[in-house]
């Protein structure tokens, strides 16, 4: 199976893409889990979900994009999830901050 991880890897950004999604729909507090609901208590609950949604969607591109370059270039593929994920993350405290 020679693309076996950029399959997995699309599947896997499609989970999450898809939880992010319902989350951003929603603006349900009860979608996190049940250790998330109990250590934060966000003020205003509906922007933090919606926040906390782009973030999470933001998380996606990482195993996303490191599919597609899996496709061409396994040896890219690695270094691309990690720069990415790195540069998601960073973005994603970016937009949660001045949330509570």
């Amino acid at each position: 199976m020679e693309y076996g991880y950029s399959i997995l890897m699309l599947i896997f950004a499609g989970a999450i893409l898809l939880y992010a999604g319902l989350m951003a729909l929603t603006k349900d507090y009860r979608l996190l889990p049940m250790r998330a609901q109990v250590s934060v208590k966000p003020k205003k609950p509906k922007l933090y979900m919606a926040r906390l949604a782009k973030a999470v969607a933001l998380a996606a591109l990482s195993p996303l994009l490191s599919a597609l370059v899996g496709f061409w270039y396994m040896p890219a593929a690695f270094v691309v999830f990690v720069v990415v994920l790195i540069l998601a993350l960073w973005g994603a405290t970016r937009i949660m901050r001045g949330v509570e």
